[in-house]
């Protein structure tokens, strides 16, 4: 079976579940972010072509458009990462500094 390294909640949720893992959020032809264990930021790397070579560089490619996780491209994105916050990312305001925002401090 295959294991992620996040689970889905509700229609716009991403929470990020593996220290190990980072996560690179894709959604359509907007900017890549990344999601570690330390937060959240603007992904500026080589985007792996396979899972295999993600995996390799300890990632792995979550593409929002996908029906396994949202089925369509989203103008909100929710983010809980392990470092005990809720980001929101709005592609609305891509550029800006809105784009990324810490939404919750503490979401536990």
């Amino acid at each position: 079976m295959n294991e992620k390294n996040f689970i889905t909640s509700g229609r716009n949720t991403l929470i990020h579940k593996n220290k190990k893992f980072d996560l690179l959020v894709v959604n359509g032809s907007h900017p890549v972010a990344i999601v570690s264990h330390t937060g959240i930021d603007i992904y500026n790397g080589v985007m792996p072509k396979k899972r295999a070579e993600a995996k390799k560089a300890y990632q792995e490619v979550v593409d929002v458009s996908t029906s396994e996780v949202f089925g369509e491209e989203k103008t909100l994105i929710f983010v809980q990462a392990l470092d005990n916050k809720e980001y929101k990312l709005d592609y609305s305001k891509v550029g800006t500094p809105n784009f990324i925002k810490v939404h919750q401090e503490n979401y536990i």
